[in-house]
């Protein structure tokens, strides 16, 4: 649905976000006069009141009633539909929109690479855009990433593709894209899909019910090689694709580029090139002449990223880690170090099985536990850790576990911030998390800050 038909009729905005904000914009671009009504918090109320627009009204209060007064309920991603008061509310005809539903329906032109996955979305999206670019193709990296597509609703000159990021709250927003790609599969956010089968439905339906020109899938996944989709899939990650092998990204049989000369670290961001690789060829675009272009991207911040040293000890930033898979995968990468590692936050319900295996099985140094399911989290660990295998301690916040986990490194090592949880309530999202991570160990914030985001 287009801006333009929310013109005449009931509308309210539920969310003052960043995505909350990019709707607001965008609709008073098309209809400046249209009587909205948000629905935002006390805290977020007083600063919408700053605006002074005539035409928004701002209330705090939400349930299933006051929803029905509205026709149409732009609401944030964060917000499910699947519980009380949406799920009520949709159950007697309210119509609840995305912003990146509004966008696709303002550029049913744009040639659009989506891409989700439950690990590694953002980054597999920023190399499609940096391939693009090295390329000479004017490119957008917008979406889940940091940059509402919505933010983006009028880019002047339209550039020559859109590397999208999805979350699962958006992948049933996308139509048409050019190509869609699905990394992997793995349990999150329970709370927000109401179970495992429908967070993986909601993620399936950008190969299912978005219509991709092309489908693109890891091959090497245990969920996604299983599936029948409405069209043939490319898979990547396997051979006869690109895929991984004895230290080499590889096209097929031929060697292309060795892991190690790329500035990204672990086997799984790997991975992640080679379906961004694969999501430029199946724009019948050359790959392969672009690979070399790799050695200048600038790895995203909050993805086991090193904002400094503390002496000899590595300060690595990983608060996008939001499974325990997240986790076991930021260890794999440090194995053969010493790393003090803090992990927990929101409980959500995600079963941590694995992790607690890893964690008996090849310890860290230290593990400091923090947040909402850190004492959880703790019990479990002091279980295992019978014959004192790993240095166990708790935290109240993040400067202490910073403080707690910087005392068990040590001189030298790896302090490693890998929550393997969501970052909320505490922080409004894992970018503050990860900012403030940074200012624990002394740093400035801003070291966390995306690069390459908007049209270039």
């Amino acid at each position: 649905m287009k801006i333009s038909g929310l013109d005449g009729r009931r509308v309210a905005l539920w969310g003052w976000g960043r995505e909350g904000r990019a709707a607001y914009a965008a609709i008073r671009s098309r209809l400046p006069r249209l009587p909205l009504t948000l629905l935002c918090s006390a805290e977020e109320a007083a600063a919408v009141q700053a605006i002074g627009d005539p035409a928004l009204a701002v209330e705090t209060a939400v349930d299933a009633q006051r929803l029905q007064a509205f026709e149409f309920v732009v609401k944030s991603p964060g917000i499910s539909p699947y519980t009380s008061p949406a799920a009520d509310a949709a159950l007697a005809g309210v119509r609840f929109i995305g912003g990146t539903a509004l966008w696709f329906a303002e550029h049913p032109e744009a040639r659009t690479i989506c891409v989700t996955g439950t690990k590694g979305k953002s980054t597999a999206t920023a190399l499609v855009a940096h391939l693009l670019r090295a390329g000479g193709h004017r490119t957008a990296l917008a979406g889940n990433i940091g940059l509402p597509l919505l933010d983006l609703i009028d880019p002047g000159t339209p550039p020559d593709y859109w590397a999208i990021e999805l979350s699962s709250f958006q992948t049933r927003e996308a139509s048409l894209p050019d190509v869609a790609v699905v990394l992997n599969l793995f349990p999150e956010h329970l709370d927000w899909h109401g179970s495992q089968a429908r967070y993986y439905e909601d993620k399936l339906a950008l190969l299912v019910e978005a219509s991709p020109g092309r489908a693109l899938i890891n091959g090497a996944d245990a969920r996604l090689k299983t599936l029948r989709l409405p069209g043939e899939a490319i898979a990547f990650n396997v051979p006869g694709g690109w895929h991984l092998e004895e230290g080499w990204v590889m096209r097929g049989a031929s060697r292309v580029i060795e892991l190690r000369r790329l500035p990204l670290r672990g086997q799984h961001n790997g991975v992640n090139l080679c379906a961004a690789l694969a999501a430029v060829e199946a724009l019948d675009l050359d790959a392969a002449a672009l690979v070399p272009s790799v050695a200048t991207f600038q790895p995203l911040p909050h993805r086991l990223q090193t904002v400094g040293f503390d002496g000899g000890v590595e300060l690595v930033n990983d608060s996008i880690s939001t499974t325990p898979h997240a986790t076991i995968a930021a260890l794999d990468c440090f194995r053969g170090r010493r790393v003090a590692l803090i992990v927990g936050g929101y409980d959500r319900g995600v079963d941590w099985g694995v992790f607690y295996e890893r964690a008996g099985r090849e310890p860290p140094a230290a593990i400091v536990t923090m947040g909402q399911n850190g004492p959880r989290i703790h019990e479990k660990l002091r279980a295992l850790d019978g014959q004192q295998r790993f240095s166990l301690s708790e935290a109240g916040d993040m400067d202490e576990a910073v403080a707690a986990a910087r005392r068990a490194v040590g001189t030298d090592g790896v302090l490693l911030l890998s929550p393997g949880a969501p970052s909320f309530p505490r922080y409004r999202d894992y970018t503050e998390r990860g900012a403030h991570f940074a200012r624990a160990c002394g740093l400035p914030a801003e070291v966390t800050a995306i690069q390459g985001l908007g049209i270039a």
